[in-house]
């Protein structure tokens, strides 16, 4: 069984062909279109990566991640484990280019990788697969 990836986009054609993307690569792609469907997916996906758009129709995708993160500060404090990372490995892919420095700080915070659209299906994959070889 591959590596499962809860994808988030609102756009049909690019969710459809990131889905498709990642799927040839053997992973198992599980999708959702609005930050309500992702937050109540998690749970029943499991999955080893979230692939987050930061433009959403009900939620941007750092507020997603928010909520992630203090659900995971929660859960921890909870049961005693050290550690400030969100419980899901996330990442986002969004049109809105950032700065090295901001993007610096998204991975203090625990974001693993920030790909830009258009994006190179080679280098989507490839970044895909250190982030799920890590």
């Amino acid at each position: 069984m591959g590596k499962r990836i809860l994808y988030v986009e609102d756009d049909e054609d690019t969710r459809n062909l990131v889905k498709e993307i990642l799927e040839k690569e053997g992973y198992e792609v599980a999708t959702a279109c609005n930050g309500k469907e992702c937050l109540s997916s998690l749970e029943k996906e499991k999955p080893d990566l979230l692939l987050l758009d930061m433009m959403l129709p009900d939620m941007s995708g750092w507020d997603i991640f928010n909520k992630i993160l203090n659900y995971g500060r929660r859960y921890r404090a909870e049961h005693k484990i050290a550690g400030k990372t969100p419980f899901v490995r996330v990442a986002f892919l969004s049109v809105i280019p950032i700065s090295e420095e901001r993007l610096i700080k998204l991975r203090r915070y625990g974001v693993l990788d920030y790909i830009t659209k258009p994006f190179d299906n080679n280098d989507l994959i490839r970044r895909i697969n250190r982030i799920l070889t890590e």
